[in-house]
């Protein structure tokens, strides 16, 4: 096997270039003997697989480096032709020599958690309340759909994010996989609204009720509790009933909020439209004076 001068082949005069003056180097000599502008041409053919063996060696530090100092101590300081006996076995033991260091010097790559992934889900205000164990389905990362039980604790907080260990992105070079963090969102229902810890409600009176005062029974999301409403109340207005709300802790609760509304019938029976007629008749109350 033939020993070469590379840094002759690459038209360098001397071994103290850089990388790149390599690189530039390279590209010249590669583009005057391209075989697309050398066609039928022999000694062009032989002479590109000359350049990219040369390049091959002096592009990389550590295989150039193996080289100046292989020349160097059969050699003398700089490149130059060597002794033709010497060819064979000299080539041999360098190249052998360049792949050996390329392999010790490959970096160790410490291995990469994957990337946690994130969504959300809505689950109904009376879920949120009593927990459930709810049915997922996502696509992984390869597009193929997955179905994840997710275990929603009672009382869980708007917005707060239950954690799937391991069910991310896969990590590189062993580490380990990333996680799926799903932000659950509370939805309130025609009942219940919920603001903070504590749940509001529409509490419906009629006319009568609202202007007399009453004793009535209000549903709340467990239960129901009754509630004394004064007289003259106004639509609007609210009734707070203390630890009828939503989970604070695991042993407190916020407020049931009942929200007035003072509802007016939209049919009247004659005698009710005749006792209206006579409250009208009577009643000095006017709410635009």
């Amino acid at each position: 096997m033939v020993v070469k001068n590379y840094y002759k082949i690459l038209n360098l005069e001397t071994s103290h270039v850089s990388i790149d003056e390599i690189r530039q180097a390279y590209r010249q000599a590669a583009k005057k003997y391209h075989p697309d502008l050398n066609v039928g041409d022999s000694l062009a053919e032989e002479k590109i697989k000359d350049i990219n063996e040369a390049y091959k060696v002096l592009s990389v530090p550590a295989s150039k480096r193996k080289y100046d100092r292989m020349w160097n101590s059969k050699f003398g300081k700089g490149p130059k032709a060597f002794d033709k006996s010497q060819k064979g076995a000299i080539f041999s033991i360098f190249l052998g020599n360049i792949d050996n260091e390329n392999k010790e010097e490959k970096p160790k790559r410490n291995p990469v958690k994957g990337e946690n992934i994130e969504t959300e889900i809505n689950v109904s205000i009376y879920d949120a309340f009593y927990g459930l164990d709810k049915q997922i389905a996502l696509k992984d990362v390869d597009g193929n759909s997955k179905t994840y039980t997710v275990k929603i604790p009672k009382g869980i907080r708007n917005g707060e994010k239950i954690r799937l260990i391991g069910q991310g992105k896969p990590g590189e070079n062993g580490g380990k996989s990333g996680d799926l963090l799903i932000k659950i969102n509370i939805e309130d229902d025609n009942n219940f609204k919920l603001e903070g810890y504590d749940l509001y409600t529409d509490l419906l009176l009629t006319p009568w009720e609202a202007a007399l005062g009453t004793r009535t029974t209000v549903k709340t999301i467990d239960d129901e509790t009754n509630v004394y409403v004064p007289e003259g109340i106004q639509s609007g207005e609210k009734i707070r009933i203390p630890n009828k709300g939503y989970y604070a802790s695991k042993d407190t609760r916020g407020d049931l909020v009942a929200e007035v509304k003072v509802v007016v019938p939209k049919h009247l029976s004659k005698e009710e439209k005749n006792i209206y007629q006579e409250l009208s008749k009577i009643s000095k109350f006017n709410p635009r004076a």
